[in-house]
């Protein structure tokens, strides 16, 4: 008589466990996790083309210039990934920290706090990248229109760029939601996102703005991954683009630091 062959799960990391969780939640409702990457998509047909047949070429700054929707192109992308990884880690944690008590039973195993925050933000920058894949076929499938939306060899690296961005906001946006106490809250992150998306340089260059008003743009997330992907897609590459790595690098590190101290305190309570 043969033997029955046991179930052995795969040898996965603490946080990927997280991850493979997660999967398995959402294995009949996949489009739900692709739903918000079309409303980028949506702006890059309405504005890009549309708007941007009354507006022509935008100026870079430095003497050249590029077709309205090559300009926003880049800024949708980025978009795309603070997208994916903020309606992860808002609203979608949030129910599982506080109504559903996942994490509760979790930490009752080995699983550690900072393994749930690692698995969380692997998860969310998973989202994250699934918009920017979406987004980058769509602007590929452009080009062979004759649509190019690319403009320099560089552009092969706004996928990675835009895996920076989503980790930036991974581990910004669980932070903030560790604050929060009720679902009307996320009012205040929403009221932070939006002109965030519309004001960091998206549809227009920055320059528009009052030198104070410049600087306060330049300090915020979005605007440092605009600038990071717009650089590259368009080749006009600079020495700040390290300014942009290290910042969206630091502020996902330091989001996920404060998730993981927060959850002690939350869930300890």
């Amino acid at each position: 008589m043969l033997a029955l062959r046991t179930y052995r799960p795969l040898p996965l990391t603490r946080p990927a466990r997280i991850v493979q969780r997660n999967m398995l939640v959402y294995r009949h409702s996949f489009m739900v996790i692709f739903s918000g990457f079309f409303e980028p998509l949506f702006y890059l047909f309405s504005m890009g083309f549309g708007v941007g047949a009354l507006i022509g070429n935008v100026p870079l700054g430095n003497g050249s210039s590029v077709s309205y929707a090559v300009f926003i192109a880049p800024a949708l992308l980025a978009s795309s990934s603070m997208n994916g990884a903020i309606y992860e880690t808002s609203n979608n944690f949030f129910y599982k920290l506080k109504h559903a008590k996942i994490y509760d039973a979790i930490i009752a195993t080995p699983m550690s706090l900072t393994d749930v925050a690692r698995g969380e933000v692997m998860w969310a920058l998973m989202r994250g990248s699934l918009y920017a894949v979406g987004f980058i076929v769509v602007v590929a499938v452009l080009g062979l229109a004759g649509l190019g939306l690319l403009t320099s060899p560089l552009g092969l690296l706004a996928f990675p760029a835009a895996m920076v961005v989503g980790y930036a906001f991974a581990g910004a946006g669980m932070a903030a939601t560790t604050f929060v106490r009720q679902w009307r809250d996320f009012d205040y992150m929403q009221l932070a996102i939006m002109p965030m998306f519309l004001f960091s340089g998206t549809f227009y260059p920055i320059d528009a703005y009052p030198p104070a008003l410049q600087a306060f743009v330049q300090c915020t997330p979005l605007y440092r991954g605009v600038h990071l992907i717009r650089a590259l897609t368009t080749g006009t590459p600079d020495a700040t683009l390290l300014i942009d790595l290290a910042y969206l690098i630091a502020l996902g590190s330091i989001g996920l630091a404060i998730t993981s101290r927060r959850l002690g305190k939350l869930l300890q309570s």
